[in-house]
């Protein structure tokens, strides 16, 4: 097969990814970070699961309409209408691919789909074959085949590729799976399925024992030669597999794996930091190859060292992941166009001049309060350009805070509710209680917070802060975000985006608790 000359990477963080709780990304997001995942070139970008919803529909098409260099898929259930749908949001793309999947483990096959094993194995060659006949590049994956019998996967694997499917996908669904026997399943299926080499084999896992990427790479020594992994990690649960450390680990021990990925590593770092800004998810500092302490030294015998050469504890330059990108690239006295030019750069246009426009008065506001503009400004800048500009029920006009020893902090301020203004205060335990206190006094939610948290997005007492705000009502969670040199102010911005975003219609559908 081709894809036996490289490491397939496949993404799925506008899919898998997304299914973190709050994660909800909307088109417009979707599609910058389809563009950072093609700046990386990245094989596959699976681009939503398009019988979802309307949205997700929309954003596949979008996407499909846009990204020239890489394939971009759609998940389908094995399901007739499924499918359909999935060939009609891909079929703008220069190159497309239908994702369809069914369970293959005993508990999944006896109590979710109430299906005997024979009947499975029928709708998964319906499916491929009805996907084939939309499209040339179709994937078939058996959900949960980490804990399903190795003979009914070479059964169903062999009668899939018979149908045509041309790549293969073996996911540990829960990850339960350890490396060692996850390895041994890939090597086993490979040599007892007559039609093996028909077809292209992938590992998708997920990190709930943390062992994601170790039962990747274990699969990837035994012949697997897809990874599908996301940005970060990112993906319900625990997470996925990482594709920052499937790519660098592949990359770095070429002692040990006879293959590499077609990565531009180079864009690892901005990437990370759009998902992250994106979905509200921050990057812990001490995460592989993008967290803030990955290429940083306390001890000062490692820092000797790594004075004297590199190498003595640096296994990785940093530079090659795209930690230089991380330097002053704009300043008070930069004009429009060179605004303009590195907005582009970052993988960030805006659809219309005033939102432009808009932009960039802010970063003529933040440039008057902090000297030094980095690429993480610039991304934050662009997001809270676009959630001003987004309909929504509630916006913040005017905050007033007053937080003093010895007396009860009070927070006034004047929101938006469906286009009118009103003003309101309250107090409270601290500054940013208050300010909470304040907003639900005019809006009363009914949500739960269930998350706040703060992270400076760069160095220096200057740096904008940026607060995520994750609220749950009636089982629907949604993370909002807000920026801002004050922080107070930008707990405000966090609160209110998370409200306008729980308060809009249309859930997003799960693909595997979906009725079938």
């Amino acid at each position: 097969m081709s894809g036996n000359d490289h490491l397939v990477i496949f993404d799925t963080t506008l899919r898998d990814g997304e299914q973190s709780p709050g994660a909800t990304m909307n088109k417009a997001e979707k599609l910058r970070i389809a563009k950072a995942l093609e700046k990386l070139r990245v094989d596959v970008i699976e681009a939503g699961f398009a019988i979802a919803s309307q949205g997700d529909f929309e954003a596949i098409k979008s996407i499909a309409e846009t990204i020239k260099e890489s394939t971009i898929c759609s998940l389908a259930r094995a399901l007739d209408k499924d499918i359909d749908r999935a060939a009609e949001a891909i079929r703008p793309a220069e190159r497309g691919r239908i994702h369809t999947f069914i369970a293959t483990s005993p508990i999944h096959m006896k109590h979710k789909l109430q299906m005997q094993p024979d009947e499975v194995i029928e709708q998964a060659v319906r499916a491929v074959k009805r996907s084939r006949s939309h499209v040339d590049d179709v994937e078939f994956s058996c959900e949960d085949a980490g804990r399903s019998e190795l003979d009914f996967l070479c059964r169903i694997i062999e009668a899939a590729i018979d149908a045509g499917a041309n790549t293969i996908n073996i996911p540990d669904t829960v990850g339960y799976a350890i490396p060692e026997q996850f390895a041994e399943t890939i090597h086993q299926l490979l040599n007892r399925i007559p039609n093996a080499d028909k077809a292209i084999f992938s590992v998708h896992c997920h990190n709930d024992l943390g062992l994601a990427v170790a039962n990747s790479l274990a699969a990837v020594t035994r012949g697997a030669r897809q990874v599908e992994c996301t940005i970060n990690g990112l993906g319900e649960r625990a997470g996925n597999a990482s594709l920052e450390e499937i790519v660098m680990a592949v990359r770095t021990r070429q002692d040990l794996f006879n293959i590499d990925t077609r990565i531009d590593a180079r864009h690892i770092v901005p990437a990370s930091r759009l998902v992250s800004t994106i979905t509200g998810f921050p990057v812990q500092p001490n995460k592989a190859i993008v967290g803030a302490n990955a290429f940083a030294h306390e001890s000062g015998i490692h820092q000797d060292g790594v004075l004297k050469h590199r190498e003595t504890y640096e296994i990785m330059r940093a530079e090659d992941v795209g930690w230089h990108t991380n330097s002053l690239v704009l300043g008070k006295h930069s004009g429009r166009n060179a605004f303009r030019t590195r907005l582009l750069e970052l993988g960030i246009q805006f659809e219309t001049e005033t939102e432009l426009n808009e932009a960039f008065t802010r970063f003529k506001a933040l440039a008057d309060l902090k000297h030094e503009i980095f690429d993480e400004d610039l991304q934050a800048i662009a997001s809270d350009t676009r959630q001003k500009d987004e309909d929504g029920r509630y916006g913040l006009v005017c905050l007033q805070v007053c937080s003093e020893t010895g007396v009860v902090p009070k927070a006034t301020m004047t929101l938006t509710m469906d286009g009118k203004e009103h003003k309101v205060d309250a107090e409270g335990s601290g500054p940013v209680d208050a300010t909470f206190k304040a907003i639900e006094s005019l809006v009363d939610s009914g949500c739960n917070l269930q998350l706040y948290s703060v992270n400076n997005i760069t160095s220096g007492t200057d740096a904008q802060g940026e607060v995520t705000v994750r609220l749950e009502r009636g089982g629907r969670i949604v993370n909002g975000v807000g920026a801002d040199t004050d922080i107070i102010i930008a707990s405000a911005k966090a609160y209110i985006e998370a409200l306008n975003l729980i308060s809009r219609v249309g859930i997003r559908q799960h693909p595997q608790v979906a009725d079938v």
